[in-house]
């Protein structure tokens, strides 16, 4: 029991959450839906759907879980990147579109980010 309270400290005094995950499958999954969700959200954007009803929810989706993986650090550029979008879909009413520079912007945002992600899977 000390060696877990060592750790805890030890996370603590380094700024890491303390998580404890159910099982491996709990992570695999989380790394299936990112992947998905970068991957879905990419194809909208490329069939010029651009409205944020059509994008809003697949986002935050992706924003939510990546919030969820305590092995990403908290700094982590695709998390930035994703969280700078909804912001942006936030300022939006339902029937609001992105414009072609926002839309090749928020591509290229998605695009990086899940090859960062991919990277930190090792």
């Amino acid at each position: 029991s000390s060696g877990i309270n060592a750790e805890y400290g030890q996370r603590i005094e380094e700024g890491k959450p303390i998580t404890v995950q159910d099982n491996q499958g709990n992570i695999s999954k989380s790394i299936a839906d990112v992947i998905s969700l970068y991957i879905t959200l990419c194809d909208k954007l490329q069939m010029d759907m651009r409205a944020k009803d059509e994008l809003y929810t697949d986002l935050k989706c992706l924003s939510d879980v990546l919030d969820r993986m305590s092995n990403l650090p908290s700094d982590f550029e695709g998390k930035t990147k994703v969280y700078f979008w909804v912001g942006e879909l936030d300022k939006l009413s339902a029937a609001d579109t992105l414009d072609e520079e926002q839309v090749r912007q928020m591509v290229f945002d998605l695009e990086s980010s899940r090859e960062a992600f991919v990277r930190t899977l090792g």
